[in-house]
């Protein structure tokens, strides 16, 4: 992406809790002698305890401004305006040349990115003049990630959100699914042979995203700063599940499932993937059921499904490590208006092939991403709980349904 001469580029580091973001911050400010930049922490706690540690650690001060704190809340949500205000004040100045953002360890990248591409309806400074997004970073704490592999436990650390209203896995991943380069910290914790695997793993949740080892943070600046990567457009297509619901395979007529393994990752490592489809409904008890006991080996699974008895609202399946979330996620194009349906038949053609007279694009198409898993039974416990012959023709409102009316939410996970 070529920006204007005008343009002050940022880089946006992400990550969870304790995988060294800020030790990446401080490597650069330290060591890229040449870099006039200014840095923007955020951090949910009241006192801002990075903003300290990178004072003491280089030369920027708060009070020169060239370091502003953000505590006490996100910058993907309820700080967003807060930090444009700030760094719309700090471009009036002018007097550096590079801006680096540190986001919280639960912070979602993407309305971050949005924020500086799109600005803030809520902030009177507009950002797309005077900003250009370089490079969405993600710093990945190996030796987490990896003994959560090993032991089917948590893939982050034991830290949560203050307000206990975010799961931390669920933004790890959010960050790794969108970035341009993934910094994998902490690599001298972790033996040569797990590296390779964790890296084929991670690639195949974020293949577009450029993957670089580090220990201490120790990234060379040329990684992160200038790079040119970033492409929004591109980076929200780019994750691991979203690429296997647009290229996985069908279903038989039958109904009988069939995944596929990625070339040249499965055989050498046990990576694999694959995608159930059908267009019938899941009974919802039994399928809920199957969501608190999908196997710890399975690192991502994400998509949507029909859940009998909605007919109103697609369901939504997000599981991110351990954690499960499932729930309304968004409407069918079949509950549209005939007018406000004939639109998306004509933006993507596609659909109106697989429609079905009755229930239009009403389906299941679940994408499950993991290691050393035999995917074939899951297929056949997902099989087990679509809706038999006999009970398509039942009623379907009579059935008890175990999800939110309105949202996704946290299923209870079965002795994790």
């Amino acid at each position: 992406m070529l920006f204007s001469n005008d343009s002050i580029p940022v880089t946006i580091l992400s990550g969870s809790l304790g995988a060294g973001k800020t030790t990446t911050l401080n490597h650069i400010l330290s060591n890229e002698q040449d870099l006039n930049a200014a840095v923007v922490v955020n951090d949910m706690g009241e006192v801002n305890v990075d903003t300290d540690f990178i004072e003491h650690e280089s030369e920027l001060t708060q009070n020169d401004e060239e370091i502003i704190e953000l505590s006490n809340g996100c910058i993907c949500c309820r700080l967003r305006g807060d930090m444009l205000e700030k760094v719309g004040r700090l471009a009036e100045q002018r007097d550096f040349e590079y801006l680096l953002v540190e986001s919280s360890g639960i912070s979602e990248p993407i309305p971050v990115a949005q924020t500086f591409t799109r600005g803030f309806e809520d902030a009177e400074f507009d950002p797309t003049g005077v900003y250009a997004l370089d490079t969405m970073v993600s710093v990945v704490d190996a030796h987490s990630f990896w003994q959560g592999f090993d032991s089917g436990q948590a893939l982050t650390d034991d830290s949560i959100d203050p307000q206990g209203n975010r799961v931390p896995e669920e933004a790890l991943m959010d960050q790794i699914e969108f970035c341009d380069v993934l910094l994998l910290n902490k690599c001298d914790l972790v033996p040569e042979k797990e590296l390779e695997e964790m890296e084929i793993v991670l690639k195949a949740l974020q293949p577009r995203a450029k993957i670089v080892r580090t220990e201490h943070g120790a990234v060379d600046p040329k990684n992160i700063l200038n790079t040119g990567r970033f492409d929004f457009d591109e980076a929200s297509q780019s994750a691991g599940w979203l690429r296997e619901l647009q290229h996985g395979h069908h279903h038989d007529e039958d109904g009988e499932g069939h995944g596929h393994h990625h070339e040249g990752t499965a055989a050498e490592h046990g990576v694999t993937s694959f995608v159930f489809r059908a267009d019938r409904p899941f009974h919802p008890e039994r399928i809920a059921r199957l969501f608190t006991d999908i196997p710890d080996e399975i690192v991502r699974a994400k998509g949507f499904f029909w859940s009998a008895g909605r007919e109103d609202v697609a369901m939504g399946l997000d599981k991110a490590g351990q954690s499960v979330r499932a729930g309304p996620k968004g409407g069918w194009i079949a509950t549209l208006s005939k007018a406000d349906r004939e639109r998306y038949f004509e933006a993507r053609p596609g659909i109106k092939e697989d429609w079905d007279e009755q229930w239009g694009d009403r389906g299941i198409q679940l994408v499950f991403i993991g290691r050393e898993f035999d995917q074939e039974p899951l297929v056949e416990r997902l099989n087990d709980c679509l809706l038999t012959d006999a009970e398509m023709d039942e009623d379907w409102n009579e059935y008890p349904d175990p999800f939110s009316p309105d949202e996704q939410r946290e299923l209870a996970l079965a002795d994790n």
